[in-house]
């Protein structure tokens, strides 16, 4: 059994229990999630089974999307709704112009810290097990991209936003920065990721309803938004063994290289070659 399998992960899981979960219900070893969801967090989770694990990288490169809800007036120390209060103060009159001006300063491209309270690396460690061992370290901004940032509502004390962004970026951080923005602290209470790239809530299965009869993307659909590099047979050849494949100098990024209808590589076109990042055949 290879393909991907889009879950509508519910909240109160980690991406790990899902996929252990996964495993027992299609009764597959070879089973790997493609970008951490919170334990809070419900929504679409791609989940590659069998050979699509091999593939599973390209997929957690592509952006996604969220419904948020941030809650006005406390911070705690995991920036959402699961952490401990830190602090409240007092929240000032919310108006559609106040939370539009503070919002603005959150779309586009930059650097972004990472919460102590997450799976970034530092030193050979998960944050969160810093954090959980009551260490706070130095953490280097990474730089994030929100391509959509759209306020939904709003009410005396939440703000409920729609966010379409690259990977890596941190919903939690936001809500922590605008409640800053508005001078009254935040934390995120909800957040369900509607997009994972190509991948939307209406194709999701609920995880309870996982069988060995849930349909699997093949791993030509799972990729469909890469572009693709027909080659020819000789250059297919070449492609099977690494070796160098000369394309047109004018392509740039990541593509599925093709023969036949046949998916062979991942690879990047780097100065009209291909360099690769993964052959499947």
């Amino acid at each position: 059994m290879h393909g991907l399998l889009v879950v509508d992960k519910p909240g109160g899981l980690t991406s790990f229990d899902v996929v252990h979960q996964v495993r027992r219900a299609l009764g597959v070893k070879k089973v790997g999630h493609t970008g951490t969801l919170d334990p809070m967090a419900t929504g679409v989770l791609p989940v590659c089974v069998g050979d699509a694990t091999r593939i599973a990288q390209f997929i957690t490169e592509a952006t996604k999307a969220y419904d948020a809800t941030v809650k006005l007036g406390a911070t705690t120390d995991t920036l959402d709704a699961e952490g401990k209060v830190l602090q409240t103060r007092e929240i000032p009159p919310v108006t559609r112009e106040l939370l539009e001006a503070a919002l603005s300063r959150f779309r586009g491209t930059f650097p972004q810290i990472p919460p102590m309270y997450s799976a970034v690396k530092v030193g050979g460690k998960r944050l969160y097990e810093l954090a959980r061992a009551g260490e706070e370290v130095e953490r280097q901004p990474r730089e994030v991209t929100v391509y959509e940032l759209t306020l939904r509502d709003f009410s005396a004390d939440e703000v409920k936003l729609s966010v379409r962004c690259s990977k890596g970026f941190f919903v939690r951080t936001l809500a922590a920065e605008l409640g800053e923005a508005l001078g009254c602290g935040a934390h995120l209470c909800a957040l369900r990721r509607t997009h994972s790239g190509p991948f939307t809530l209406a194709q999701a299965v609920p995880l309870a309803e996982v069988t060995s009869a849930s349909p699997l993307l093949s791993l030509l659909e799972a990729l469909r938004d890469i572009p693709a590099l027909e080659v020819s047979a000789a250059d297919a050849q070449r492609v099977r063994h690494g070796g160098v494949v000369e394309v047109s100098p004018s392509l740039s990024g990541v593509h599925r290289v093709m023969a036949d209808g046949a998916l062979l590589a991942m690879a990047d076109a780097v100065r009209g070659r291909l360099v690769y990042r993964r052959v499947l055949v």
